[in-house]
């Protein structure tokens, strides 16, 4: 039925004038769209998986350029990720994905060359501050809960993996970072 649905709707006036006498309306019960729902939401599954796993390639090639020993893929093993970010050591953001525009309310080209720091405000934890640079400094990782805040200023609460990314020596931190609560 939802075919014929779609057929009808792409006619013109004149087409739709000239088969509407053939059209005899259905015998059959109506049945609930219960195939359009799984459809629907393999749908949504498949592209969110796939705005993942773009999301780790991205990650990969970055690493490969700068010629990071990490092991990637592990990294992200068993992870529920959102945002991503990418930093060089001074944690000037160099990449941020799709999903920390959804996050945060900002673009990508608005945080390029910032620090993460632009998302804290007054309701951010000044000790979960101090254990981030305290990490961050010894070249640690870093997990924890965070508050930070939209473009628009309306806070949020964030878990945030920092790993430090590195070659010969660290170069980049690398953070995933998804809502909580």
């Amino acid at each position: 039925m939802m075919c014929l649905d779609i057929y009808l709707s792409s006619l013109s006036d004149k087409e739709y004038k000239i088969i509407k006498p053939e059209i005899k309306p259905s015998k059959a019960k109506p049945m609930p769209l219960l195939s359009w729902d799984i459809f629907s939401q393999h749908y949504f599954n498949t592209l969110k998986n796939l705005k993942i796993e773009g999301d780790i390639e991205m990650v990969k090639a970055f690493g490969e350029k700068a010629k990071w020993k990490n092991e990637i893929d592990s990294i992200f093993k068993d992870q529920y990720f959102e945002a991503l970010i990418i930093t060089d050591v001074e944690q000037n953001i160099l990449w941020v994905n799709e999903g920390f525009t959804e996050m945060t309310g900002y673009s990508k080209t608005f945080a390029l060359n910032k620090k993460p720091h632009f998302l804290q405000g007054i309701n951010t934890s000044t000790t979960t501050k101090q254990k981030i640079r305290e990490n961050l400094s010894d070249l640690k990782p870093f997990t924890g809960i965070i508050t930070n805040y939209r473009k628009d200023n309306s806070p949020y609460e964030c878990e945030v993996k920092i790993i430090p990314m590195y070659s010969e020596n660290v170069t980049h931190f690398l953070a995933l970072e998804r809502k909580v609560g």
